[in-house]
């Protein structure tokens, strides 16, 4: 048998006693400063927790009057129609039919996808319940889809995107629904909801929903902008961010530079800029809420040109680029066409399309910048050929 002859002093030292020791006097110590500090840390935590979505839209307002409540009502029912999506596209790769195109072909003239189906129909569902969202107008329907219960009641219209980047979910990648809230003006009798084809100053709120590796609601009633992460634990949304304000100037350029050709040369010398100057940086996720939600943070500008064959842009001006812009000026930030700000302008039809530039003031007006110039050269060539 193997004997072991270890040093009499080796024997004598004793660490167990050495980790009690030390435990001890720890747990001493924080004994004595939870005695004289109170726990301010959980007490926090405490009152974040509380701060849930439908709390801080009446704070916001600081009113308890008809039209807070039920503004808050519906930032409800939209927080509820984030959480089925949320739920939906968690399983995305164990359900049928969630992955995948239906073979249908919607309005925009773009393939549908499952998902795409169900979360406009989980936006119709919960608003059919609010009795006070008249109508809703989206991406995936042709005309304005009416709740005829809610009319006589129902003042308000959500416009929305039900799910943007919906290309990016086959993939696993970030996707996000967008809204709009406008008030009805008149009484719309003929059933063409021509008084949503104003400008995006006529919005009461606007926002978004990010299905990311955390699902976050941010939205704006026209008093700063605010983020809420949805907690599983809780099953509601908790205020994690309030009074975002986007940096001045940022980094990151958010654009698909593979349409650069297609581009007008102003755009093309702006990214000939920020190849040729340090300090930038490329990101582009294929999300227009994934995108603009790291420049809302970070700073930036996100990029979405007309081309040379359609000037008029890709992105639906009522329910994606005027809540974008929205948000953007609400947090001190810019939006813009190139030429005009994005909520100056008045759609034609409940599709509009725009090109648009947002993110942080001073990148935003780089861009302009290009656009003027390339603008004034043209003008000057008019001029002496004439």
């Amino acid at each position: 048998m193997l004997e072991l002859n270890l040093p009499v002093q080796a024997e004598k030292k004793s660490f167990p006693f050495c980790l009690f020791s030390i435990g001890s006097q720890r747990g001493i110590l924080n004994k004595t400063m939870a005695d004289t500090h109170p726990p301010i840390a959980q007490e926090r935590n405490l009152k974040r927790d509380c701060m849930t979505l439908s709390r801080h839209v009446l704070q916001q307002l600081g009113s308890f009057s008809t039209e807070a409540q039920d503004l808050s009502a519906i930032m409800g029912r939209i927080a509820l129609a984030g959480k089925l999506i949320a739920r939906h596209l968690s399983r995305a790769g164990l359900m049928e039919n969630v992955l995948g195109v239906t073979g249908e072909i919607n309005v925009q003239g773009e393939s549908v996808k499952n998902m795409d189906v169900y979360a406009n129909e989980a936006f119709i569902s919960v608003l059919e319940q609010s009795g006070l969202v008249c109508r809703l107008a989206s991406e995936e329907m042709e005309k304005p889809y009416y709740i005829p219960e809610n009319c006589p009641i129902g003042r308000y219209t959500l416009l929305y995107d039900p799910l943007d980047g919906s290309s990016n979910i086959d993939s696993n990648l970030n996707v996000g629904s967008i809204f709009s809230i406008r008030q009805q003006e008149g009484n719309d009798e003929d059933g063409l909801a021509r008084d949503l084809l104003q400008n995006g100053r006529k919005q009461i709120a606007a926002g978004y929903v990010l299905y990311g590796p955390s699902t976050m609601l941010v939205y704006s009633i026209g008093k700063g902008v605010h983020a809420f992460t949805l907690d599983p634990s809780l099953g509601e949304f908790i205020l994690s961010a309030e009074n975002i304000i986007i940096p001045d100037h940022g980094a990151i350029y958010s654009v698909n530079e593979g349409n650069f050709w297609q581009w007008e040369e102003s755009f093309r010398d702006y990214i000939r800029y920020v190849h040729r100057h340090e300090g930038y940086t490329a990101r582009y996720g294929g999300a227009l809420v994934g995108d603009f939600h790291r420049i809302l943070f970070q700073g930036g500008v996100f990029l979405y040109p007309g081309t040379v064959k359609r000037p008029e842009g890709k992105l639906r001006l009522l329910y994606e680029a005027a809540p974008i812009a929205f948000l953007a000026e609400q947090a001190g930030g810019r939006a813009s066409t190139g030429v005009v700000p994005i909520l100056d302008v008045v759609a034609d039809k409940i599709h509009a399309r725009t090109p648009l530039i947002v993110g942080s003031k001073d990148d935003v007006a780089l861009v302009e910048s290009f656009v003027n110039e390339s603008s004034k050269e043209q003008g000057d060539k008019v001029m002496a050929h004439s």
